[in-house]
């Protein structure tokens, strides 16, 4: 057994949103230069080439890319040779609260959906963990903007809706978005499962790498096909007009029951925030 430190989960944490924040990574920093040069709308061009510059700007001045600094989303694959001494997701949110008190970065989380009073540190985070084999810990965390997140839902659809329901459902949802996420953006889906885990599953599709493609060849040639329908949309650039809509489709599913076919939309803006990192 491998006893983990607690306050390494802290430090892990803090760096990583930081690491968010500041810095786009560099395979969609090329994914939105692709975007430039394939853009028909001379608005739209101007759009994602003052998005490269701003991103660009964020990383050299270690600034935040965005005034939405989001709410943290983390993912953990808890090896089970690990035991740790004390409580975990107090060491998580400890490192949530350092990062947005140390980076300045906007406080957005409030204590009650209804209440809404700022907990003023951006506590706490939102936490999923999953057991598996060995004594690593794998840490996956995305500070979340509420953009996205507010144009994202779960549609629980009957099988005999099949792939045509499923796409429809996904472009009605980017339709009725429009330039709210600010676009480019990547979507992630989640089919299958039930009501929580095809939002689990669309929320963990848009941490994905944003070049890798779906295992399940069903999977993959819906991304394929979804990205290009995404893409006809006209919506374009942070909502004014284009032929660049979307940076990437990400399509996770799972077993479901006979009788139903869920189905998950979970947005993210072009700035797709997130990392992973193996302690």
């Amino acid at each position: 057994m491998r006893e983990l430190d607690l306050n390494l989960i802290t430090e892990t944490v803090k760096e990583m949103i930081l690491d968010a924040s500041y810095n786009l990574e560099e395979n969609v920093f090329k994914k939105i230069r692709e975007a430039i040069r394939a853009e028909e709308n001379p608005l739209g061009k101007s759009v994602l080439s003052n998005i490269l510059e701003n991103d660009s700007i964020a990383s050299i001045e270690r600034m935040p890319m965005c005034q939405d600094t989001g709410m943290v989303v983390v993912f953990l694959e808890i090896g089970s040779e690990v035991f740790f001494k004390g409580d975990l997701e107090a060491a998580i949110n400890k490192g949530v609260k350092a990062a947005y008190e140390e980076g300045y970065l906007r406080k957005s989380v409030v204590n009650h959906p209804l209440e809404r009073i700022n907990t003023k540190d951006n506590t706490p985070a939102i936490i999923h963990t999953k057991i598996v084999s060995g004594e690593k810990v794998k840490i996956s965390l995305a500070p979340k903007g509420a953009g996205s997140e507010n144009v994202s839902f779960v549609k629980i659809l009957t099988p005999a809706e099949g792939v045509e329901g499923i796409k429809k459902t996904v472009l009605d949802a980017i339709i009725n978005a429009g330039g709210k996420p600010c676009p480019p953006i990547i979507v992630g889906i989640g089919i299958g499962g039930n009501l929580e885990k095809a939002a689990l599953l669309a929320k963990e599709a848009v941490l994905r790498d944003i070049e890798d493609e779906a295992k399940h060849p069903l999977d993959r040639q819906l991304e394929k096909e979804l990205l290009y329908e995404i893409n006809q949309t006209g919506i374009g650039p942070m909502g004014f007009g284009g032929t660049v809509t979307a940076l990437a489709v990400k399509v996770n599913s799972y077993p479901c029951h006979i009788a139903s076919l869920p189905v998950a939309v979970n947005i993210q803006c072009h700035a797709a925030r997130h990392k992973s990192k193996v302690i």
